[in-house]
Protein backbone atom coordinates (compact mmCIF):
# COMPACT_ATOMS: atom_id res chain seq x y z
CA UNK A 1 0.00 0.00 0.00
CA UNK A 2 1.03 3.26 -1.02
CA UNK A 3 2.13 6.07 1.35
CA UNK A 4 3.11 8.77 -1.48
CA UNK A 5 1.08 10.14 -4.21
CA UNK A 6 1.31 8.29 -7.50
CA UNK A 7 1.23 9.64 -11.04
CA UNK A 8 -1.22 12.91 -10.77
CA UNK A 9 -4.09 11.80 -13.07
CA UNK A 10 -4.72 8.97 -10.23
CA UNK A 11 -5.78 11.99 -7.87
CA UNK A 12 -9.69 12.76 -7.98
CA UNK A 13 -10.74 15.23 -10.55
CA UNK A 14 -11.59 18.54 -7.87
CA UNK A 15 -13.48 20.57 -10.61
CA UNK A 16 -16.43 18.03 -11.56
CA UNK A 17 -19.91 18.73 -11.56
CA UNK A 18 -20.82 15.58 -9.36
CA UNK A 19 -18.63 17.48 -7.00
CA UNK A 20 -20.25 20.71 -7.04
CA UNK A 21 -17.48 22.23 -10.00
CA UNK A 22 -19.71 24.82 -12.28
CA UNK A 23 -18.39 26.61 -14.72
CA UNK A 24 -19.25 30.35 -13.89
CA UNK A 25 -18.09 32.31 -16.92
CA UNK A 26 -16.44 32.45 -20.35
CA UNK A 27 -16.22 35.20 -22.70
CA UNK A 28 -18.22 33.42 -25.22
CA UNK A 29 -19.82 29.83 -26.00
CA UNK A 30 -20.69 30.39 -29.74
CA UNK A 31 -20.72 26.83 -30.69
CA UNK A 32 -20.64 24.77 -27.49
CA UNK A 33 -21.67 24.98 -24.05
CA UNK A 34 -19.05 25.98 -21.36
CA UNK A 35 -20.71 23.75 -18.68
CA UNK A 36 -19.45 20.69 -21.05
CA UNK A 37 -15.75 21.40 -19.21
CA UNK A 38 -16.58 19.43 -16.38
CA UNK A 39 -18.81 16.67 -16.99
CA UNK A 40 -17.70 13.57 -15.65
CA UNK A 41 -16.94 10.75 -18.60
CA UNK A 42 -15.07 11.22 -21.87
CA UNK A 43 -16.56 13.68 -24.54
CA UNK A 44 -18.73 11.56 -26.69
CA UNK A 45 -19.06 12.80 -30.79
CA UNK A 46 -21.28 11.57 -33.25
CA UNK A 47 -20.67 12.42 -36.76
CA UNK A 48 -23.12 14.49 -38.93
CA UNK A 49 -25.15 15.86 -35.95
CA UNK A 50 -25.63 19.41 -36.55
CA UNK A 51 -27.61 21.78 -34.42
CA UNK A 52 -28.53 25.26 -35.81
CA UNK A 53 -25.30 26.68 -34.49
CA UNK A 54 -23.41 23.59 -36.75
CA UNK A 55 -21.65 20.56 -35.45
CA UNK A 56 -22.76 19.46 -31.99
CA UNK A 57 -19.76 19.04 -29.75
CA UNK A 58 -19.80 17.79 -26.59
CA UNK A 59 -16.87 20.27 -25.42
CA UNK A 60 -16.58 23.75 -25.17
CA UNK A 61 -16.29 25.79 -28.44
CA UNK A 62 -15.92 29.58 -29.14
CA UNK A 63 -16.22 31.46 -32.49
CA UNK A 64 -13.74 31.92 -35.12
CA UNK A 65 -11.64 34.94 -34.07
CA UNK A 66 -11.22 37.48 -36.32
CA UNK A 67 -9.41 39.86 -33.91
CA UNK A 68 -6.41 39.88 -31.83
CA UNK A 69 -6.71 38.07 -28.34
CA UNK A 70 -8.18 34.90 -26.97
CA UNK A 71 -10.55 33.10 -24.91
CA UNK A 72 -11.24 32.49 -21.57
CA UNK A 73 -13.89 30.02 -19.10
CA UNK A 74 -13.74 30.19 -15.02
CA UNK A 75 -14.28 27.07 -13.23
CA UNK A 76 -15.24 27.15 -9.43
CA UNK A 77 -13.93 24.15 -7.81
CA UNK A 78 -16.63 21.75 -5.88
CA UNK A 79 -13.28 20.56 -3.53
CA UNK A 80 -10.98 23.38 -3.31
CA UNK A 81 -7.51 22.33 -2.29
CA UNK A 82 -4.31 21.79 -3.70
CA UNK A 83 -3.93 21.40 -7.78
CA UNK A 84 -0.86 19.17 -8.65
CA UNK A 85 -1.86 18.76 -12.56
CA UNK A 86 -4.38 19.73 -14.92
CA UNK A 87 -5.51 17.99 -18.36
CA UNK A 88 -6.52 20.46 -21.40
CA UNK A 89 -8.82 17.45 -23.35
CA UNK A 90 -9.21 18.18 -26.40
CA UNK A 91 -11.01 15.29 -27.51
CA UNK A 92 -12.60 15.08 -31.19
CA UNK A 93 -11.58 18.25 -31.98
CA UNK A 94 -9.34 18.49 -34.97
CA UNK A 95 -9.44 20.73 -36.78
CA UNK A 96 -11.07 23.60 -34.31
CA UNK A 97 -8.62 22.97 -31.67
CA UNK A 98 -6.68 25.60 -29.87
CA UNK A 99 -2.89 25.42 -30.63
CA UNK A 100 -2.33 26.74 -27.73
CA UNK A 101 -3.26 27.40 -23.77
CA UNK A 102 -2.56 28.70 -19.78
CA UNK A 103 -3.96 27.68 -16.46
CA UNK A 104 -4.42 30.13 -13.77
CA UNK A 105 -5.83 29.80 -10.02
CA UNK A 106 -7.41 31.87 -7.22
CA UNK A 107 -8.52 31.48 -3.82
CA UNK A 108 -11.48 33.94 -2.98
CA UNK A 109 -13.60 33.84 0.24
CA UNK A 110 -17.44 33.45 -0.16
CA UNK A 111 -19.48 33.84 -3.49
CA UNK A 112 -18.34 36.18 -5.73
CA UNK A 113 -19.58 36.90 -9.22
CA UNK A 114 -18.86 35.58 -12.39
CA UNK A 115 -17.70 39.63 -13.36
CA UNK A 116 -15.70 39.90 -10.33
CA UNK A 117 -13.38 37.02 -11.00
CA UNK A 118 -13.31 37.74 -14.39
CA UNK A 119 -11.75 40.89 -13.63
CA UNK A 120 -10.34 39.94 -10.24
CA UNK A 121 -6.02 40.94 -10.40
CA UNK A 122 -4.91 38.10 -8.14
CA UNK A 123 -5.16 35.31 -10.88
CA UNK A 124 -1.57 32.96 -10.31
CA UNK A 125 -0.43 31.21 -13.29
CA UNK A 126 -0.01 27.71 -12.77
CA UNK A 127 0.80 26.75 -16.27
CA UNK A 128 1.92 29.41 -18.62
CA UNK A 129 1.72 29.55 -22.34
CA UNK A 130 1.69 26.08 -23.76
CA UNK A 131 1.18 24.55 -26.66
CA UNK A 132 -1.11 21.61 -27.05
CA UNK A 133 -2.79 19.18 -29.57
CA UNK A 134 -5.94 18.15 -31.24
CA UNK A 135 -7.86 14.94 -29.73
CA UNK A 136 -5.75 14.70 -27.07
CA UNK A 137 -5.45 14.66 -23.59
CA UNK A 138 -2.61 17.60 -22.41
CA UNK A 139 -1.47 16.99 -19.40
CA UNK A 140 0.63 19.55 -17.10
CA UNK A 141 1.98 18.83 -13.91
CA UNK A 142 1.70 21.39 -11.04
CA UNK A 143 4.08 22.18 -8.21
CA UNK A 144 1.99 24.48 -5.93
CA UNK A 145 0.96 23.94 -1.84
CA UNK A 146 -1.58 26.60 -1.96
CA UNK A 147 -5.28 26.20 -1.86
CA UNK A 148 -6.91 27.26 -4.50
CA UNK A 149 -11.20 27.49 -4.95
CA UNK A 150 -11.38 28.42 -9.28
CA UNK A 151 -9.15 27.80 -12.16
CA UNK A 152 -9.10 30.17 -15.23
CA UNK A 153 -8.51 28.23 -18.58
CA UNK A 154 -7.55 30.57 -21.39
CA UNK A 155 -7.21 29.19 -24.87
CA UNK A 156 -5.09 30.83 -27.86
CA UNK A 157 -6.32 32.38 -30.01
CA UNK A 158 -9.80 30.11 -29.99
CA UNK A 159 -11.09 26.87 -30.41
CA UNK A 160 -12.51 23.61 -28.41
CA UNK A 161 -12.08 21.73 -25.34
CA UNK A 162 -13.82 19.27 -24.60
CA UNK A 163 -13.06 18.21 -20.66
CA UNK A 164 -10.38 20.25 -17.97
CA UNK A 165 -9.42 18.01 -15.51
CA UNK A 166 -8.20 19.25 -12.29
CA UNK A 167 -6.38 16.99 -10.35
CA UNK A 168 -5.34 17.84 -6.59
CA UNK A 169 -6.43 16.77 -3.10
CA UNK A 170 -9.64 19.00 -0.79
CA UNK A 171 -8.42 21.02 1.76
CA UNK A 172 -11.28 22.48 3.74
CA UNK A 173 -12.03 26.33 4.63
CA UNK A 174 -10.14 26.55 7.74
CA UNK A 175 -12.83 28.73 8.79
CA UNK A 176 -15.24 25.79 8.89
CA UNK A 177 -13.42 22.99 10.63
CA UNK A 178 -14.44 22.09 14.20
CA UNK A 179 -18.23 22.58 14.01
CA UNK A 180 -19.55 18.80 15.23
CA UNK A 181 -18.47 15.47 13.68
CA UNK A 182 -16.74 15.52 10.86
CA UNK A 183 -16.40 12.73 8.28
CA UNK A 184 -12.73 12.40 8.39
CA UNK A 185 -12.62 10.50 5.25
CA UNK A 186 -14.23 13.07 2.82
CA UNK A 187 -12.16 14.31 -0.22
CA UNK A 188 -13.82 17.85 0.84
CA UNK A 189 -12.75 17.46 4.37
CA UNK A 190 -8.86 16.92 3.05
CA UNK A 191 -9.46 12.84 2.99
CA UNK A 192 -7.82 10.87 0.03
CA UNK A 193 -7.26 7.41 -1.38
CA UNK A 194 -3.70 6.41 -1.29
CA UNK A 195 -4.01 3.13 -2.95
CA UNK A 196 -6.01 0.15 -3.37
CA UNK A 197 -5.79 -3.87 -5.10
CA UNK A 198 -8.19 -3.63 -7.48
CA UNK A 199 -9.86 -0.67 -9.90
CA UNK A 200 -11.02 -2.77 -12.62
CA UNK A 201 -14.51 -0.82 -12.84
CA UNK A 202 -14.24 2.08 -11.34
CA UNK A 203 -11.69 4.05 -9.27
CA UNK A 204 -11.82 4.09 -5.66
CA UNK A 205 -11.92 7.96 -5.06
CA UNK A 206 -15.56 7.66 -6.09
CA UNK A 207 -16.16 6.75 -2.61
CA UNK A 208 -15.34 9.58 -0.61
CA UNK A 209 -17.23 12.17 -2.71
CA UNK A 210 -19.91 14.09 -1.51
CA UNK A 211 -23.43 13.65 -1.55
CA UNK A 212 -24.98 9.97 -2.14
CA UNK A 213 -24.50 7.91 -5.29
CA UNK A 214 -26.88 8.14 -8.25
CA UNK A 215 -25.88 4.78 -9.83
CA UNK A 216 -23.88 2.11 -9.50
CA UNK A 217 -21.18 3.86 -11.71
CA UNK A 218 -20.48 6.55 -8.98
CA UNK A 219 -18.81 4.11 -6.69
CA UNK A 220 -15.99 1.68 -6.71
CA UNK A 221 -15.91 -1.82 -8.11
CA UNK A 222 -13.20 -4.51 -8.78
CA UNK A 223 -12.83 -7.32 -10.66
CA UNK A 224 -14.70 -10.71 -9.86
CA UNK A 225 -11.73 -12.47 -7.60
CA UNK A 226 -10.54 -15.95 -8.43
CA UNK A 227 -8.33 -16.94 -5.64
CA UNK A 228 -8.65 -16.59 -1.95
CA UNK A 229 -7.85 -13.24 -1.45
CA UNK A 230 -9.82 -10.00 -0.95
CA UNK A 231 -9.62 -6.52 -2.06
CA UNK A 232 -9.10 -3.42 0.01
CA UNK A 233 -8.66 0.11 0.03
CA UNK A 234 -6.49 2.42 1.63
CA UNK A 235 -7.46 5.99 2.67
CA UNK A 236 -5.59 8.62 4.21
CA UNK A 237 -7.25 11.05 6.35
CA UNK A 238 -8.19 14.57 7.12
CA UNK A 239 -6.10 14.31 10.09
CA UNK A 240 -5.30 12.42 12.88
CA UNK A 241 -8.59 11.65 14.78
CA UNK A 242 -10.73 9.37 16.47
CA UNK A 243 -13.41 7.43 14.31
CA UNK A 244 -16.72 7.04 16.34
CA UNK A 245 -19.11 6.12 13.34
CA UNK A 246 -18.57 4.07 10.25
CA UNK A 247 -20.99 4.21 7.53
CA UNK A 248 -20.72 1.32 4.43
CA UNK A 249 -22.84 2.22 1.81
CA UNK A 250 -23.75 -0.62 -0.95
CA UNK A 251 -26.47 1.29 -2.43
CA UNK A 252 -27.31 0.48 -6.39
CA UNK A 253 -24.64 -2.44 -5.89
CA UNK A 254 -27.22 -5.47 -5.86
CA UNK A 255 -25.54 -8.72 -7.14
CA UNK A 256 -21.83 -7.26 -6.61
CA UNK A 257 -22.01 -6.02 -3.19
CA UNK A 258 -19.13 -7.46 -0.87
CA UNK A 259 -20.19 -10.23 1.55
CA UNK A 260 -18.54 -8.62 4.60
CA UNK A 261 -16.30 -5.77 5.16
CA UNK A 262 -13.56 -4.53 7.75
CA UNK A 263 -11.56 -1.73 9.12
CA UNK A 264 -8.56 -0.74 9.87
CA UNK A 265 -6.37 2.34 11.00
CA UNK A 266 -2.78 2.97 11.91
CA UNK A 267 -1.11 7.01 12.64
CA UNK A 268 2.28 7.84 11.21
CA UNK A 269 3.27 4.64 9.51
CA UNK A 270 2.72 1.89 12.74
CA UNK A 271 0.95 -1.20 12.70
CA UNK A 272 -2.21 -1.23 11.79
CA UNK A 273 -4.67 -1.77 14.76
CA UNK A 274 -8.82 -3.30 14.23
CA UNK A 275 -11.43 -0.31 14.47
CA UNK A 276 -13.96 -2.71 12.96
CA UNK A 277 -14.06 -6.21 13.10
CA UNK A 278 -15.14 -8.14 10.31
CA UNK A 279 -19.19 -7.89 9.62
CA UNK A 280 -21.12 -9.14 7.36
CA UNK A 281 -23.03 -6.17 4.50
CA UNK A 282 -26.09 -6.50 2.78
CA UNK A 283 -26.81 -5.72 -0.76
CA UNK A 284 -28.29 -1.72 -1.50
CA UNK A 285 -28.06 -0.86 2.04
CA UNK A 286 -26.24 1.98 4.08
CA UNK A 287 -24.78 0.71 6.96
CA UNK A 288 -24.24 2.33 9.94
CA UNK A 289 -21.50 0.44 12.45
CA UNK A 290 -20.60 2.12 15.78
CA UNK A 291 -16.67 2.39 16.50
CA UNK A 292 -15.61 1.34 19.58
CA UNK A 293 -12.15 2.40 21.23
CA UNK A 294 -10.21 5.63 21.10
CA UNK A 295 -7.73 4.92 18.88
CA UNK A 296 -6.30 7.98 17.13
CA UNK A 297 -5.83 7.10 13.51
CA UNK A 298 -4.74 9.27 10.11
CA UNK A 299 -4.91 6.29 7.56
CA UNK A 300 -7.57 3.61 7.23
CA UNK A 301 -7.81 0.60 5.49
CA UNK A 302 -11.28 -1.09 4.77
CA UNK A 303 -10.96 -4.81 3.92
CA UNK A 304 -13.99 -6.23 1.13
CA UNK A 305 -14.39 -9.59 1.17
CA UNK A 306 -13.85 -11.04 -1.56
CA UNK A 307 -14.68 -8.38 -4.06
CA UNK A 308 -17.21 -6.33 -5.40
CA UNK A 309 -18.58 -2.59 -4.77
CA UNK A 310 -18.90 0.34 -3.02
CA UNK A 311 -21.23 3.52 -2.76
CA UNK A 312 -19.60 5.58 -0.55
CA UNK A 313 -17.68 5.08 2.91
CA UNK A 314 -18.02 7.68 5.88
CA UNK A 315 -16.26 7.70 8.99
CA UNK A 316 -17.55 10.09 11.64
CA UNK A 317 -15.11 11.50 14.25
CA UNK A 318 -13.23 14.09 15.27
CA UNK A 319 -9.86 15.60 14.81
CA UNK A 320 -7.34 16.03 17.35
Amino acid sequence: MADTLPDFTWLPDLALRPLGGAVVWANDETFAEKENLINPGPATYRPASFGHKGQVYDGWETRRRREPGHDQAIVRLGVPGLIRGVVVDTAWFKGNFPPEASIEAIEIDGYPSAESLATHPDWVTLVERSKIYGDTRNPFEIDSSRRWTHVRLTIYPDGGVARLRVHGEGLPDPKLVGFGPTDLAALENGGLVLDCSNRFYSSPQNIIFPGLAQVMGDGWETARRRDDGNDWVHIRLAGAGHIRLAEVDTSYFIGNSPGAAALWGRRDGSEWVPLLPRTDLLPDTRHRFPVAGDDVVDQVRLDIFPDGGLARLRLFGELV
